[in-house]
């Protein structure tokens, strides 16, 4: 697996014209719609709401150096992260304005409409937190919400652009939780930089363009958000500059009013009245939803103890239930432990045939434990899901020689790990959507936040906050609509009153000797865990450079048909994997991780896909030469 070079920069999205960097936010029309605009000749030191100028990076997948490091899909999110390193900012206040610029650039796979969770080690305490800003089902849902009056699950297109599919947004939660206990900036500040970014506007590239094209037909079904995202229909164009002035007035909102302005004010009655009744094209109708301003005034992002498991030597944290994340990354690496436990064949000595093939057969196997267990409901195995002791009994149905028959039965974590006997009971897998983004961030004084979120598919709902410029998610389809569990036990993903849908979201911090050593995550709905997991193996195990864990090609297995990059499908080694019995399915891309590793003496290493979504951003605040 060679090193893909570095692309050449394509989305440097700063509007820096003269006519632009000096026009004042009050002269914008707080309730026009996003416009382009031909971009203007680009030129350094754009004032983000900062004082002073500051330093522009190249959009480059790999960088290394000092003071800070931030990596993430877009180049002028990273930008807004270093900015604030650079100033004095720590990690956890270049997450929330990395986040929020985010929420600009990347408008369909995140923003204040969505959620997310934040994994962070906090320097000063030595320690690894959560947070869960994870969306919540209204308080009127029940486990029959998604089905037919037969008992049928409802058509998933048509709950997705609906009201009925909206979640009680948690990503506003979120930023102001994580300033308040990690951060030293108010959320006045971290959100400026957003809000200058949507009212000046980015250069469409690319992804951003095909991303709008691909949601146009659903878009014009709901007038404010073709009204914002569409040009007469279609996506803009290739290298106009788009800017959303609505979505400037949410962030100068949520900024100057605070997150109440969304969880008992007008924003919130805003999101409210239009999950409920979403404003459609005439002719067309769509479900409405039951969120209520009660739902959002009792929301709240929580802290949470992480998911801590071990591997080879390192401390590897991650994001528990609701997420599905942390617990089956860890049984991943449990599992690759335990079949070089019984091989004696180190995982760094196999061929990459055999390599993935451990690494499906692990993944397949996790998935079916997830898919079984995990859920927001009380009593989830998680000590027992993550044990080195349920791996190995697990480990037990291995065959270096060919694939496990999908679905693999799921195993019983009932702390009594002496049988080998094969399960008899599987599940198909649920559905989950590949939308998301992701991100990370460290400073110089140690601190490292590990940030995923989502508004679930890409484009969420397609249902825009009318006058504020940001889509509303669909998380409530992350539920499953009826039940994949055996007759006689209980789903625990089914939906419920306040409750959390089940995530695939896998932010991960790993610790050598106490230390941070590295921070990664990936958006992708559940390839997120196959995607965060081939990273980490890649890296540790496979003996590759970090920017090239991220960009070798990849391999999902969640318990069914398998998903490979063209790079594997294709070549030697789907051939290899082909007459192993694995089921290839081939997909065009996989996951887009972000990673950073701590080196000695604060030095950090950034690293980003080189190709996927357009390729990403790694910044550090210092640049070596």
């Amino acid at each position: 697996m060679s090193r893909h070079s570095a692309r050449t920069t394509t989305r440097s999205r700063w509007v820096l014209g003269a006519l632009v960097v000096g026009l004042p936010l009050s002269v914008l029309p707080a309730t026009a719609g996003a416009q382009t605009q031909t971009a203007p000749a680009a030129a350094s030191g754009t004032d983000r709401g900062w004082h002073g100028k500051p330093t522009e990076l190249p959009k480059v997948p790999v960088m290394t150096g000092s003071g800070g490091a931030v990596s993430s899909v877009d180049r002028d999110a990273s930008q807004v992260g270093i900015d604030v390193l650079a100033r004095g900012g720590n990690a956890a206040d270049a997450a929330v304005a990395t986040a929020a610029a985010l929420g600009v650039t990347e408008p369909y796979s995140a923003g204040i409409g969505g959620g997310g969770f934040l994994v962070y080690y906090d320097a000063a305490t030595k320690t690894v937190s959560t947070i869960d800003g994870r969306e919540t089902a209204p308080a009127t849902y029940t486990a029959t919400t998604f089905t037919n009056p037969d008992g049928s699950a409802m058509n998933f297109n048509t709950v997705v652009n609906s009201g009925l599919s909206v979640g009680v947004p948690g990503t506003p939660a979120l930023w102001d939780k994580a300033l308040r206990d990690y951060g030293t900036l108010s959320l006045n500040a971290a959100l400026k930089p957003a809000e200058r970014l949507a009212a000046q506007g980015f250069v469409v590239d690319q992804t951003f363009a095909d991303q709008t094209a691909a949601n146009a037909t659903r878009f014009s079904m709901f007038p404010e958000t073709a009204r914002v995202f569409l040009r007469d229909g279609k996506a803009p164009a290739v290298g106009t500059v788009f800017t959303n002035p609505d979505m400037a007035k949410a962030y100068r909102t949520l900024r100057t009013q605070g997150t109440s302005s969304l969880y008992a004010g007008r924003l919130g009655q805003a999101i409210v009245d239009e999950a409920r009744a979403p404003h459609t094209t005439a002719g067309t109708t769509v479900p409405g939803g039951q969120m209520t301003m009660a739902d959002l005034r009792a929301y709240r992002a929580l802290t949470r103890a992480p998911i801590h498991s071990e591997y080879k030597g390192y401390d590897v944290y991650g994001m528990p239930v609701p997420s599905s994340g942390g617990i089956a990354v860890a049984e991943i690496l449990n599992l690759i432990q335990a079949y070089e436990d019984r091989t004696g064949v180190e995982t760094s000595e196999l061929s990459d045939v055999d390599y993935l093939h451990r690494f499906s057969e692990a993944s397949a196997t996790a998935f079916a434990d997830r898919n079984r267990y995990v859920g927001d409901v009380p009593g989830v195995p998680v000590q027992e899901l993550i044990s080195p002791a349920f791996a190995a009994e697990r480990a037990c149905l291995f065959d270096p020689t060919k694939a496990q028959p999908r679905p693999i039965p799921f195993g019983s974590p009932d702390g009594s790990y002496t049988s080998c006997a094969p399960g008899t009971e599987t599940q198909r897998e649920p559905h989950e959507g590949p939308s998301t983004t992701h991100l990370t961030t460290a400073d110089r004084w140690g601190n490292v936040a590990s940030y995923t979120l989502t508004i679930e598919s890409t484009g969420g709902s397609a249902i825009t906050v009318p006058g504020y410029g940001f889509l509303l998610n669909n998380e409530l389809t992350d539920f499953n609509f009826v039940s994949t569990t055996p007759a006689g036990v209980t789903d625990p993903n089914l939906p419920g009153p306040g409750k959390r849908p089940r995530s695939s979201m896998s932010p991960t911090i790993l610790l050598e000797d106490g230390k941070p050593f590295l921070a990664l995550g990936s958006p992708g709905g559940a390839t997120i865990i196959t995607s965060v997991s081939q990273t980490i193996l890649g890296y540790l195990d496979r003996g590759l450079p970090l920017v090239d864990a991220v960009a070798a090609p990849r391999l999902s297995s969640r318990n069914g048909a398998e998903g490979a990059e063209p790079a594997l499908f294709s070549g030697p080694v789907g051939a290899g994997l082909k007459a192993l019995g694995h089921n290839l399915t081939e997909v065009g891309e996989i996951g887009a991780v972000t990673a950073i590793r701590s080196l000695d003496a604060g030095v950090f290493e950034a690293a980003a896909e080189t190709v996927r979504r357009g390729g990403g951003s790694a910044m550090v605040v210092k640049p070596q030469p």
